[in-house]
């Protein structure tokens, strides 16, 4: 199983999602270090190469977490954050795109 490595503050920012959705988003990551594909994610290409983003639906709104699971070293978790608009925030992507920058390359 990978480990999750979490860039910046996106641990705190997962733990200040809802309960129902900080429980949905953490299965979800689980399934993606067993190797398994989540039940609702896509692609973000716009950040980087093998960037994901898993969808989280729940009462209270829409939740997203961006990860890179392409490395051996584990899973790195770029960013979380509840979605309030249709499209992704211009602030989300480029947060998002700076914490890609700090993984280290190999």
């Amino acid at each position: 199983m990978k480990a999750v490595l979490w860039l910046g503050s996106s641990r705190d920012d997962l733990r200040a999602f809802p309960e129902d959705a900080r429980r949905q988003s953490g299965h979800q990551l689980y399934k993606v270090q067993q190797g398994e594909v989540p039940d609702d994610s896509k692609p973000m290409k716009a950040i980087g190469k093998g960037v994901r983003e898993i969808r989280v639906a729940e009462e209270s709104g829409s939740f997203r977490v961006m990860y890179l699971a392409t490395r051996p070293e584990g899973v790195y978790v770029l960013h979380c954050f509840q979605k309030k608009t249709q499209k992704t925030s211009r602030q989300d992507l480029s947060l998002a795109k700076l914490r890609f920058k700090e993984i280290p390359r190999k």
